[in-house]
């Protein structure tokens, strides 16, 4: 099975669709995905996702077959950080702290940090991995300690239309890597494209393998230059995001 995890256009986020530059990185997109043979789509109920979801969907002939999927909006929980710094979310610590903190680099013990444990995101994140183990087994992989089990594989594709966060939250449960790494260490631009493919070995466990992460290829064909969006500053003295 192949998995394509889609980020949104560029956000409008105070009306929650897509700027104009989003719709036009949506249009090619779709120009790109409607050659390609999918089986399913999941989307995001924010707007922004639904908005890229759309164009694809109709390019495919499949705007009645999109599944709204509630825990695929953005992963947006805030948490109060030790040194008294609030409403933070799990992209935003600063490299100076978070990577002075072990546990955060470890897959099954990053949340029992305490500010992490106050904001509740065991609960935040199981929401999510719930979600998508229980999608996954509709599509023939079960979940088993960190890897799936298939009675019959199969070669379908399936698309999620999501967020930045939230797809660095598909990854890890995935991957068996940590989030915070993951949404410190990698940033998927607008309407990127991850694609993974289920990998069997040995008959009916499966593992995933990434070929292809935050790809923004449709966007050069259209010579559409990709948002900034998701990125920090790239050096200090510059008037890009610094917080």
């Amino acid at each position: 099975m192949r998995i394509l995890i889609i980020r949104h256009g560029d956000p409008d986020y105070e009306n929650d669709t897509l700027t104009e530059k989003g719709r036009r990185e949506a249009q090619l997109l779709a120009q790109r995905l409607g050659k390609e043979k999918i089986d399913a789509i999941y989307s995001s109920p924010l707007g922004r996702a639904k908005d890229t979801c759309m164009y694809t969907a109709r390019a495919l002939g499949m705007e009645k077959e999109v599944v709204i999927k509630d825990w695929l909006q953005e992963f947006g929980y805030p948490h109060k950080l030790p040194t008294g710094e609030e409403k933070h979310i799990i992209w935003d610590m600063l490299p100076a702290f978070w990577t002075n903190q072990e546990k955060l680099f470890d897959y099954k013990d990053w949340y029992n940090q305490d500010f992490f444990k106050a904001a509740n995101m065991e609960k935040a994140y199981k929401k999510v991995t719930d979600g998508l183990d229980e999608v996954l087994a509709f599509h023939g992989y079960k979940r088993e300690g960190n890897l799936y089990r298939t009675d019959s594989g199969n070669r379908k594709t399936i698309a999620f239309f999501c967020h930045f966060g939230l797809e660095m939250i598909l990854l890890s449960r995935i991957l068996n890597i940590s989030p915070v790494v993951l949404t410190h260490q990698f940033v998927a631009l607008p309407t990127s494209v991850t694609t993974l493919y289920t990998e069997e070995r040995r008959e009916g466990l499966v593992s995933f393998r990434c070929c292809g992460f935050g790809d923004t290829g449709h966007l050069y064909v259209g010579n559409e230059e990709p948002s900034f969006s998701a990125r920090f500053c790239e050096v200090y003295h510059s008037d890009e995001r610094h917080d």
